[in-house]
């Protein structure tokens, strides 16, 4: 019974800190998309990325992965803006899918543009059972092996930017769905829940002289009963064709701590096409066990509805 207990026990830990983990991106500033819905739209062309970070390189089998595909682009009534992203999140034997759509609305406010965003979709959190090795393999949560179904999600943003700054809050996973639910005999149930995420970010743009623009930026993560994230950053645009620049996560999570430093490149390749690569360089004990972590981001921007001489975009 004791083993029972704490096999459960074990289980709903994991369990736990998987609904309190949304997928990490040290690149957000490039791909805001999937943090807040209100940004939609807001580089008024069509916007495609795809963005694939490898965890804790080093680490062995399991270690996280992240692949995301995003699209987004105002209309020709230029206070609507539509989009759409896919990822696929990856954790040891956890696999979480989804997919979102989304839809802003976008009015003139003062020197910039207030947008009010929403994304409607699904996910999937799906366990690779066979990937696990359990002591007790009797015990009902490992032999009912439970299934995530498909569960509805969504996810609300305001964001406001101007030519030289912006702001934004959002909230993700708004309908917290179960996953991995197993009925007991006895009438009791164990099962997780995707937490509610609440994200700020901010950020500006600073020119410094003709050929440099220096752009600093924040961005803040809390969910119920974990710690908060902070990600400081600071680039330089120079020439406009590249981004150089560093970030500094704080997680004071002694599990899995995420405290780490980062460094970014972005290349304006052409008009249209970007190129972005970061490497995390942890500061805790993880750097023992881990070569640091690297994210690689390729977009595409096209403009629909008002061909024009393409600019560099700070935000």
């Amino acid at each position: 019974m004791k083993k029972t207990i704490l096999i459960i026990g074990l289980f709903l830990i994991t369990v736990s800190a998987m609904s309190q983990r949304d997928a990490l991106y040290s690149q957000f500033m490039f791909n805001r998309l999937v943090i807040n819905s209100g940004y939609t739209g807001s580089r008024d062309m069509l916007t495609m990325t795809l963005l694939n970070r490898y965890q804790w390189v080093g680490f062995g089998d399991g270690a996280p992965r992240t692949i995301t595909f995003s699209a987004h682009s105002p209309l020709r009534n230029e206070n609507v803006a539509l989009g759409m992203y896919v990822y696929a999140d990856q954790a040891g034997p956890f696999t979480d899918v989804g997919f979102m759509g989304n839809y802003a609305y976008r009015v003139r406010l003062f020197q910039g543009v207030l947008s009010l965003g929403l994304q409607a979709g699904f996910n999937q959190v799906n366990v690779d059972w066979n990937a696990l090795n359990m002591r007790d393999g009797d015990d009902e949560v490992i032999t009912s092996r439970p299934k995530n179904k498909i569960q509805p999600d969504a996810n609300f943003g305001i964001y406001y930017y101007t030519k030289s700054y912006y702001l934004g809050v959002s909230s993700k996973q708004l309908f917290e769905s179960q996953y991995g639910k197993v009925d007991f005999e006895n009438g009791l149930a164990t099962y997780g829940t995707l937490a509610r995420h609440f994200y700020g970010i901010a950020g500006m743009a600073l020119p410094l002289g003709d050929n440099v623009v220096f752009r600093p930026g924040m961005m803040f993560k809390y969910t119920a009963n974990a710690p908060l994230n902070v990600d400081l950053n600071a680039s330089f645009l120079i020439n406009d064709l590249i981004w150089l620049g560093t970030s500094y996560r704080t997680n004071k999570n002694a599990i899995t701590s995420k405290n780490a430093v980062v460094f970014m490149i972005e290349l304006n390749l052409t008009e249209n096409w970007r190129l972005g690569y970061s490497y995390d360089y942890y500061l805790t004990e993880m750097k023992t066990h881990s070569n640091g972590s690297h994210e690689i981001m390729i977009s595409y921007d096209m403009n629909l509805f008002k061909p024009r001489t393409m600019t560099p975009r700070y935000f």
